[in-house]
């Protein structure tokens, strides 16, 4: 049995991209405002969980600290709010969430299940996609999901695929990894995971195929 690991947004769904933008509109500001508000430094948050193994040059600002879940929802839309000059009280990351399955990639994921390998997700995601997500059903095509507001590490740290082969009781050298993102794909090829980008569900059969008889 063979361990695969699937991005969730650009992979397995959309990335709905276009969430900050509508944010931005919906709050009177510029997507450049909206940009720079969101990756803004912590300056001092402690957050609810500020003792995760998320590091500091990893969060990215203040939505890389809520991808690692060192703070809420809540503590997020009030800074970015006080940085903005605006009282935000909407999860606007929840409301316009809407990613759009790819059901190539889904066949290509229940095909593996079928023939008895473990399909996992590894996703750099926040809590409310992820509650969006679940709510879907969209998680439920895998065996499990490892999502990193959770596992207190996100991609492209390497702690984040030691953490899941851990629980998987896994080799690096029996895993397979797919991502849209290059970084996320050389940090996981690093550890000795097979890793390949995501171009299309084509190119992918291909690199499982090759994978599986190597």
């Amino acid at each position: 049995m063979k361990l695969f690991i699937f991005d969730m947004g650009g992979v397995v769904t959309t990335n709905a991209s276009e969430v900050r933008g509508r944010a931005a509109q919906a709050l009177g500001v510029s997507f450049e405002e909206m940009q720079a508000a969101v990756a803004a430094p912590l300056e001092g948050m402690a957050g609810q969980n500020a003792g995760g193994n998320c590091s500091q040059a990893q969060e990215g600002g203040l939505f890389g600290a809520l991808t690692c879940g060192k703070i809420t929802e809540k503590e997020f839309w009030k800074a970015v709010g006080d940085r903005l000059g605006k009282k935000i009280e909407t999860d606007f990351f929840h409301l316009y969430f809407h990613p759009v399955m790819n059901e190539e990639v889904k066949k290509i994921i229940l095909g593996l299940r079928k023939k008895g390998h473990r399909v996992v997700c590894g996703t750099n995601t926040i809590q409310s996609h992820y509650l969006n997500h679940l709510s879907r059903g969209d998680y439920a095509i895998f065996d499990q999901t490892y999502a990193s507001q959770l596992m207190g590490a996100k991609k492209p740290d390497p702690l984040f695929w030691k953490l899941i082969l851990d629980a998987e009781n896994a080799d690096a050298s029996e895993a397979f990894f797919t991502d849209d993102m290059e970084e996320n794909v050389k940090a996981a090829s690093s550890l000795g995971i097979h890793a390949v980008q995501f171009i299309g569900a084509r190119e992918l059969k291909k690199a499982i195929k090759e994978f599986l008889n190597g």
